[in-house]
């Protein structure tokens, strides 16, 4: 039995959430534990600047919705309870770190890309996640680099 209480699985809805889930999934599959998955989107303000005299707010709306609807497909495949399912809007690191205290999460489990080189220097969302938590995190490896 994991000594886990509470595990929170971050996800970006690609290709690599599935396996992604399946590690946490298999840390809270002895009972006794819960699950709650995050999903975060980064506003487009974030990526295309403030300064930009653009209404950026059906575009956003559109994301949102989408971002829920394909959460919660992939949370009933995954067996997850609507209320452990979050989507919130931020910078993903700072939100993934929010939830956790909320929830009182004692692991974090999160995608890694395993990058190096500039992409390392830049930073990633699994590096950030670590580097804030205060709980344990468990960085699964993920995509064509594993």
């Amino acid at each position: 039995m994991s000594n886990y209480k509470r595990v929170l699985v971050a996800i970006d809805l690609s290709e690599d959430s599935g396996e992604v889930a399946a590690r946490a999934k298999a840390i809270v599959a002895n009972g006794g534990c819960e699950l709650h998955i995050i999903h975060v989107i980064e506003p487009l303000s974030f990526a295309y600047g403030v300064d930009i005299p653009m209404d950026f707010s059906g575009l956003q709306d559109e994301i949102q919705t989408q971002a829920t609807e394909q959460l919660q497909r992939f949370s009933e495949q995954n067996t997850i309870d609507h209320d452990h399912q979050h989507i919130v809007l931020g910078r993903p690191e700072v939100e993934i770190h929010a939830l956790a205290e909320e929830i009182d999460a004692d692991l974090i489990v999160v995608g890694s890309h395993g990058r190096y080189g500039l992409a390392l220097l830049m930073g990633s969302t699994a590096n950030g996640v670590l580097h804030g938590a205060s709980c344990d995190v468990l960085a699964v490896r993920v995509g064509k680099d594993k």
